[in-house]
This record gives C-alpha cells, structure tokens and sequence, in this order.
C-alpha cells in the first residue's frame, strides 16, 4: 500500500485548478463528425467559458482545501493547495495511515517529499510537467505554453459531447484535452507523468463547475491510473490571499 500511495505524487493537483479555471475506461479513438472548430476557436470559448482573460489575470493567488478518498485501499485525507502568480506551486496531502505527501514548485526548483521515497528534487521530464503545472494563468497562456494543437474530432465524457484536442507543449510530454461543445468547459485531461516508480497515464475527470471571483472552477476531481482511482472533493478557494514565496520552496534535508 505504501508503494501505492507514494504515487499520490505523480498527480499533478495544483494543476487542475490552473488549468480548469463517465467511465473511466479510454474510449475508442475519437471520429471526426460534421465541420469542426478549430484548436483556436475551441480555446478561445474555453477561456470565456470559465470566465475571460480579464477575470483570470485579476487572480493572483489561490489557495484550495479539500479533501480526497483512495477506495481501492479504503484510504482518505486531506488536501490543501496554495498557488501563485506567475508559476508557483504547492500541494500538501495528508493521508491517513500514511504521513503527508508534498509536492512543490518554486519557479524554478520542482521537488516532493513523502514518507517512502524522502525528499527530491525532480529533473527532466518530470520538471518540465511540473514547470507547466503552475503555471498560474495557464488558460490565457496555452498557444505560447502548447505551440502544437490538434483537433482530433467529437468523443463523449459521460453523456456529454466533447471536442478532442491533442495538446504538445515546448517541453514535455503531449496531453489530450476534452472540452464540451456546448459549454466549452474542460471535463477530461489526459497526460503522462514521470516519478520516482517509472511513467504513469493519468485521465482526470472535472466536474461540479463552481464560479469563485468570477471564474469556474471544477469542485469535483477524479484522477484515473492503471493502479488505483482517486476522488477528489474541493471544499473552499480563496483568492488573492498573501503567501509568502518561501513556502514553496524546497525544505532543508534533514
């Protein structure tokens, strides 16, 4: 179980609040059907869907508490994650019968730590997703972030018809996002991950869109591996709140 839930750190949590301002199983390959927006269009109603640019660029801060179960083992806990503008993250999991698990990302230095594998600092592919996953205003930011978009036709995400688009960043691993057609909201993320047990697919499933200071945000997150399934409930965001930069650095060795 220990080895399981030290995969917690693969997750990238902080990111789906940056970015997100069924079944669980992979679906066929996606079909194109009738005429199609193109990855721009479908952007750009993603960006208005939850909110605007203006509305996203006012945010400067974030901090999200909530809390997450791990059914598969009958584990639960607790979830706190602090953002900053302009690429600052953090994340702090405290499991229950296991310790806590963090994982952060000052600017410049990605690291975690947890009780199975200590403290590290993360290089290569795993430093580059986690350079992408704080950015803060990720949304208004993903042509410069993802020069390489795809639409890849029409799927569902549960009963909802979804636009498909393949989404390759200057660094990093490429990501398939879904977004509604009618709403333009983000309700699946597709990427893969790198950690100290090797390469990880992750599917993560947003929902319970919720305004918070004039943007949506999804309240209800499952994260979907080969291992195990993890559902997350948000619970309060705050924004625009003081967080001192040093939290987000890498603590001292011990």
């Amino acid at each position: 179980m220990k080895r399981t839930l030290s995969l917690l750190l693969l997750l990238p949590v902080f990111a789906v609040a940056a970015l997100a301002q069924g079944g669980q199983q992979k679906p066929a390959d996606p079909k194109p059907s009738g005429a199609m927006p193109t990855a721009d269009q479908i952007i750009d109603k993603y960006v208005q869907a939850i909110g605007g640019k203006a509305a996203i660029e006012k945010l400067t801060s974030r901090v999200s508490k909530g809390s997450f179960e791990l059914p598969a083992f009958g584990a639960s806990g607790t979830a706190e994650i602090f953002e900053k503008a302009p690429n600052k993250g953090l994340a702090v999991i405290n499991v229950s019968g296991f310790g806590v698990v963090q994982e952060g990302f000052d600017g410049k230095v990605g690291w975690s730590q947890d009780p199975q594998n200590g403290l590290r600092e993360k290089s290569g592919a795993e430093l580059a997703a986690a350079k992408l996953d704080a950015e803060f205003h990720k949304p208004t930011k993903i042509k410069q972030l993802y020069p390489k978009l795809a639409v890849k036709g029409k799927d569902k995400v549960g009963d909802h018809e979804v636009y498909v688009v393949d989404a390759t960043p200057v660094e990093g691993s490429a990501e398939t996002w879904y977004f509604d057609t009618t709403t333009g909201l983000m309700l699946r993320r597709d990427t893969v991950r790198e950690g100290p047990q090797g390469r990880q697919e992750i599917q993560e499933f947003l929902d319970g869109y919720k305004e918070v200071d004039g943007v949506k945000l999804p309240f209800s997150l499952r994260q979907v591996t080969t291992a195990f399934t993890i559902d997350i409930k948000i619970e309060e965001v705050k924004h625009n709140v003081p967080i001192d930069d040093a939290k987000f650095n890498k603590p001292a060795a011990q």
